[in-house]
């Protein structure tokens, strides 16, 4: 092992200055372990071709041996509450029809009719049963088979089995997974330290307030990358600077599928001077779009008390309120930062007590230059009462900025400025001379991390 992996695995590589781990040192309540733990190996440095990222033969690898075998998010269990409510998932040439059964079970069939290949279901939707469009062949909502027009036309099918095959489902979170592997690890194996340290955040309570799609021009690992460091922050969310302590974040990796983000806020970037505490408090209010309120019109901050307890307090208080949640123990981390996990390879999700902001990126159809980037923001509501209808999810035009979706506050600005740069990285690295991406140590090792992981589901050499 060489210096710069101790480096990595004693004070994680980082500039001289203010850790996550020191800052919650200030805590005034007990620290869960999950936050307290530290897991970055050095995972090398070495540069990433390009052709990861650009190459229709790499694309197809993928296609191949990576999606056929991963466990990857469907849909929320509240977007097909009743029975017959189905959703139609696609990932690149395969289909799924993921849909509550009579007797309430989520189950997930291939979207192909047996009787000529068309796929049942063009779109979601509530149906009583699966009818093809094309000549009438039908199915019931368990996937036996009822019976196709002119049935005498095909006694040689009597014996055959004709019910539609299925693809593995699981839930966690109130989000429903699927699995085309037959023999795949249990889901809950496959998220490896994920239940654990999402165990005071039950994800099937909330529901989802906002969901937006819109396609990227990019490949969607370019799209994933975006969210896993915030190194980027520097020179492309300068206005998120005064509140964001981006190079005070840590990175931890767990196991092939888990990796996660800790980016402080309410503290100013080591990158700037000096920053007033009410600076720091009323721009975080105002720009953060994860806060309680998106106003600096009531700020009054005691003498001597500093911008992260003030708005860690304020968010315990609206919190607290909005879901009757006791959040007394809540630590101030958990009220603000941001605090990101990935799960391999394509669903991440903020922990907190915040709204809990959820993204996705999926090849769009056989394109490696395009993905789809999905949004969603899971939110409280008081328990006891009726559970708020889930957001429809709104699909913004690809020539239209993210900004022009209300419902996302002050996140479509940022989500504009990620998108000012995705197109430009696809676009720089078919152009690159070099044909190589260097990444960062530290703060891009997640990227590392993924990419080791793909590397081991496409066979390549050295995983």
């Amino acid at each position: 092992m060489n210096k710069q992996a101790d480096k990595l695995q004693g004070d994680g590589g980082r500039f001289e200055g203010t850790t996550f781990q020191d800052l919650l040192d200030l805590e005034n309540v007990d620290v869960p372990e999950f936050l307290r733990t530290k897991s970055n190996p050095y995972l090398g440095d070495e540069d990433l071709p390009v052709e990861r990222y650009i190459s229709q033969e790499f694309f197809d690898l993928e296609k191949e041996k990576l999606w056929p075998k991963v466990w990857q998010m469907v849909c929320r269990e509240e977007d097909i509450p009743e029975a017959g409510d189905h959703f139609v998932y696609d990932i690149i040439d395969r289909s799924v029809i993921v849909t509550r059964t009579e007797s309430g079970a989520i189950k997930g069939y291939i979207n192909s009719c047996l009787h000529r290949g068309r796929t049942l279901r063009d779109e979601s939707g509530c149906v009583s049963e699966f009818r093809c469009p094309f000549h009438g062949a039908t199915w019931d909502l368990e996937g036996n088979f009822k019976g196709i027009p002119c049935q005498w036309d095909f006694e040689h099918l009597e014996d055959r089995d004709m019910r539609l095959p299925q693809v593995q489902v699981d839930s966690w979170g109130g989000f429903v997974f699927i699995n085309f592997d037959e023999n795949c690890r249990p889901l809950a194996e496959y998220m490896e330290v994920m239940p654990e340290h999402f165990a005071r955040y039950p994800l099937h309570k909330y529901y989802k307030g906002v969901h937006v799609q819109r396609v990227m021009a990019c490949n969607w690992k370019v799209g994933a990358e975006a969210f896993m460091e915030s190194f980027h922050t520097v020179e492309t969310h300068k206005q998120i600077m005064t509140f964001t302590g981006d190079a005070n974040s840590q990175y931890d990796t767990f196991g092939d599928h888990i990796s996660r983000s800790v980016t402080p806020m309410a503290v100013a970037s080591p990158h700037l001077e000096e920053i007033p505490q009410e600076t720091i408090t009323r721009d975080i209010l105002k720009l953060s779009g994860r806060m309680g309120t998106d106003s600096d019109e009531k700020v009054n901050m005691p003498e001597g008390m500093d911008a992260r307890r003030y708005v860690a307090e304020m968010n315990r208080e609206i919190f607290a309120e909005a879901s009757g949640e006791d959040l007394s123990d809540a630590t101030m981390a958990e009220l603000e930062d941001a605090i990101l996990y990935s799960l391999f390879p394509n669903f991440q999700v903020w922990i907190g007590y915040c709204g809990n902001i959820v993204y996705r990126f999926l090849p769009n159809g056989n394109d490696p230059d395009s993905c789809i980037f999905d949004v969603m923001v899971l939110l409280r509501y008081p328990e006891g009462t009726e559970r708020p209808e889930p957001a429809p999810c709104i699909v913004i035009p690809e020539d239209e900025p993210f900004s022009s979706c209300e419902m996302l506050g002050a996140l479509g600005p940022v989500f504009d400025q990620d998108d000012a740069n995705l197109p430009s990285v696809q676009k720089g690295m078919k152009a690159s001379r070099k044909g190589a991406v260097s990444l960062a140590s530290y703060q891009e090792s997640r990227i590392r991390h993924m990419h080791r992981t793909i590397d081991k589901y496409l066979g390549l050499q050295g995983a």
